[in-house]
């Protein structure tokens, strides 16, 4: 392993060749759309189609849209990516997956965080009625106001 890729490992940033792993672990084939895509979702946690479109022209300027959403879709699909669509907003998508962590949303302007599953007695996160479903996920979102917003709304 190379010095340099020691060092974003320690940081906790996927490399190039993480990206090629990642895919070939997934079965998937290693295409440079999937590799610019997985950059773009690690590198813009929780961004929108349109952004990794661009994020990803970046790389390559002649990738198509179809081609974008294509792999976003396929990564999705193989678990390397998570989709998520708070109520109002477009989906988006990020690397953080494998943990059922949920996100707190800013009324105002949209941003979105990261946050972990509570712990301890959390009756709002085990279902009351089941209904047959074999339930592996409780999505949660919090809604409030950013520390930017909550500034401007107070000035």
């Amino acid at each position: 392993m190379t010095e340099s890729r020691k060092h974003a490992r320690l940081r906790g940033v996927a490399t190039p060749l993480d990206f090629r792993q990642m895919l070939r672990g997934a079965a998937l084939r290693v295409t440079r759309p999937r590799l610019a895509v997985l950059s773009a979702v690690h590198t813009h946690p929780h961004a929108d189609t349109d952004s990794i479109i661009s994020a990803v022209r970046r790389d390559l300027p002649k990738v198509s849209g179809q081609a974008v959403y294509d792999s976003l879709h396929t990564l999705t699909a193989a678990g390397l990516v998570r989709r998520i669509q708070p109520s109002g907003s477009v989906a988006r998508y990020e690397s953080r997956v494998g943990d059922n962590h949920h996100h707190v949303v800013c009324r105002s302007c949209g941003s979105i965080a990261d946050v972990d599953c509570a712990v301890g007695t959390t009756p709002c996160l085990t279902a009351s009625e089941d209904h047959g479903f074999a339930i592996d996920e409780a999505e949660v979102i919090f809604w409030g106001l950013c520390p930017n917003c909550s500034r401007e709304r107070s000035s």
